[in-house]
């Protein structure tokens, strides 16, 4: 047996059903042992590109519950990993990279693609980054690699220099400087101390106004968020990794909070007297509570994230179910209703303006119909995620999740790219599911389009074929025009901002897939059924219009009049035109403030 069967076995033995992957002779020695394994595992899917490799791995990690490993050569390879890994990282997703290196003999000698990986990773495998040199270093180094990842839900690099994967395998000696291993995770949820727990109880049962934020690590402890904010009689706001973590459906979830939220959500932080995070390292200040306003309680596994984003009175550390359940009984029952009463309120009229923001016309559609369209058609099981961009607006305000649903997004690094290939680690993670990814035109062409080739070239295994990939086509890269209009003051910037118009759906027919486009807003329902339905994955091109504003929720309205005011200014008859079109389109997507 070679160190690299060893490493394949070994993968096995920890339950790896796939390694996303791109070849390349630093890893000859895995390849090679991958042809020997034929069908025991795990499977090597071949990405386009390693950075996609490494979405992938992220994509089946968020969506299965499991680690994700992904595989690289040395030099280039791994290099192109490191976005995907940033990813992982900064969303705290377990994903384990094993990276080829240049033989040990060239070590030092400027050699080709010879790069100091240990250096290179030392910052996004932070936890845990190990080069093995002999044999007898596997299995710890790998066993510590797939436990480190999963118990502090991390990235870990293991680094394979091309000689020793052809080596053959050592375990490691029952002698001084030998380290021998063992498999499994254990399953452990720590609970904070019962004066913490009382001390969090007497502050969430002083408040009247109660509002809790949830993230991701909230997700496992639906049944008792909804306990508790049932006796707090409290209104749920969700940040954007959490968005899957509560339906939508429940009358007192504001839904996404933030820059992308929604306005009853930044109306539920406003008015509140009492914050309650759970599972949460939401960053943005700005849109909780003024700090003399609320007293605050924080619940999360992780001390290091505790104590973080606003003056919390009592911080919990442990798992979010653990820590609630041990809280219910500590909690009164809150009698007056008023408060939740408000907040259902506005988060019933929140959708009503959606409705009406996405009947808005548009030259030619506009994108928040496109989106809000898919929310009353996505299927019970559906997986949905967002490039990052103006998509990730719709996503975050237009999709009303129900149970059983999933969705996810690069929440933390807000990278480019990773919505096509996360619906592919989706797809290997859930074939029995459909997949939806809604993508911005400059994601799609940023590296989307090659995925799709992954994407015919394994869906026929797929039990549910059913992959769409949305595009919502302007021409623009829309979000970072309009941070450039709201931020600087600035208009579009041609040059850096202007993307030339392809044929996504003709493209995909010519890998063997379906596609269609749509320049109409009266097609757009029926093409979203059509790709609902289909027995392949399919791709709608969605030509939507620049000019739909992703405004922000809070109501700095003194700000937005400043704006309109200095672009309504001037004397050119061009200028009118210009004018009056702004002045239209700003009274179109404010509604509920009479078009001030």
């Amino acid at each position: 047996m070679k160190v690299s069967d060893y490493v394949l076995g070994r993968l096995r033995e920890w339950e790896v059903e796939y390694v996303f992957a791109y070849p390349g002779d630093g890893i000859n020695g895995l390849l090679a042992a991958w042809g020997r394994a034929e069908e025991e595992g795990p499977r090597f899917v071949q990405a386009r590109h390693e950075e996609m490799a490494a979405f992938q791995a992220v994509g089946y990690a968020k969506f299965s519950g499991r680690t994700g490993v992904c595989c690289a050569t040395s030099g280039p390879g791994a290099i192109h990993l490191l976005n995907g890994l940033y990813d992982a990282k900064l969303d705290h997703v377990p994903v384990v990279a094993i990276v080829g290196q240049t033989d040990r003999t060239a070590m030092g000698g400027s050699y080709q693609q010879e790069v100091d990986l240990l250096s290179l990773y030392k910052d996004v495998a932070s936890e845990f980054c190990e080069m093995v040199t002999v044999p007898a270093q596997l299995p710890n180094v790998l066993d510590r690699a797939m436990r480190i990842a999963a118990t502090r839900r991390t990235v870990t690099a293991v680094i394979i220099p091309a000689d020793v994967q052809e080596l053959d395998h050592e375990p490691p000696a029952h002698a001084f400087k030998q380290v021998p291993s063992s498999l499994g995770v254990p399953r452990y949820a720590p609970v904070p101390a019962e004066q913490d727990l009382a001390r969090a109880a007497e502050v969430l049962n002083a408040g009247e106004k109660v509002a809790m934020l949830i993230g991701q690590g909230a997700r496992h402890a639906r049944a008792e968020v909804e306990q508790v904010a049932d006796l707090l009689g409290a209104g749920v706001a969700k940040a954007l990794l959490g968005k899957d973590a509560l339906p939508d459906t429940l009358p007192y979830v504001t839904g996404s909070i933030g820059l992308l939220g929604t306005r009853a959500s930044y109306e539920l932080m406003r008015d509140c007297d009492t914050l309650l995070v759970v599972g949460s390292s939401f960053p943005y200040t700005q849109f909780l509570p003024e700090f003399d306003q609320a007293r605050a309680v924080q619940i999360d596994l992780d001390p290091s994230m505790v104590g973080l984003r606003y003056p919390f009175e009592v911080n919990l550390v442990g798992d979010a179910g653990e820590a609630l359940r041990r809280l219910v009984p500590m909690l009164e029952h809150k009698a007056d209703r008023t408060w939740r009463k408000t907040v259902e309120e506005n988060a019933a009229r929140w959708w009503e303006v959606m409705q009406r923001r996405a009947e808005v016309s548009a030259d030619p559609i506009n994108p928040e119909y496109v989106v809000h369209t898919l929310d009353a058609l996505l299927p019970d099981n559906a997986i949905v995620a967002a490039d990052s961009g103006s998509a990730a607006n719709w996503y975050a305000r237009h999709l009303r999740f129900r149970e059983g649903m999933r969705g996810s997004l690069s929440g933390t690094l807000a990278t480019m790219g990773p919505g096509v290939p996360y619906v592919i680690g989706a797809k290997f993670a859930h074939p029995d599911r459909p997949a939806i990814a809604i993508v911005g035109d400059g994601a799609m062409q940023m590296n989307g389009l090659a995925e799709l080739i992954t994407a015919a070239k394994y869906y026929q295994e797929w039990a549910d074929p059913r992959l769409v990939v949305a595009v919502l086509n302007n021409h623009d890269l829309n979000q970072v025009t309009w941070e450039m209009r709201a931020m600087q003051g600035a208009p579009q910037f041609e040059a850096s901002q202007s993307l030339p118009d392809v044929r996504y759906a003709d493209i995909a027919s010519t890998f063997g897939l379906y596609g269609a486009r749509v320049e109409r807003p009266e097609d757009v329902e029926t093409v979203w059924r059509q790709a609902l339905a289909a027995e392949r994955p399919f791709v709608i091109d969605f030509r939507t219009d620049p000019a739909v504003p992703p405004i922000p929720p809070h109501a700095d309205w003194d700000q937005v009049k400043a704006t309109a005011k200095s672009v309504l200014k001037g004397d050119s008859d061009r200028g009118a035109v210009v004018r009056q079109g702004v002045k239209a389109k700003l009274q179109e997507f404010l509604p509920g403030h009479g078009g001030k």
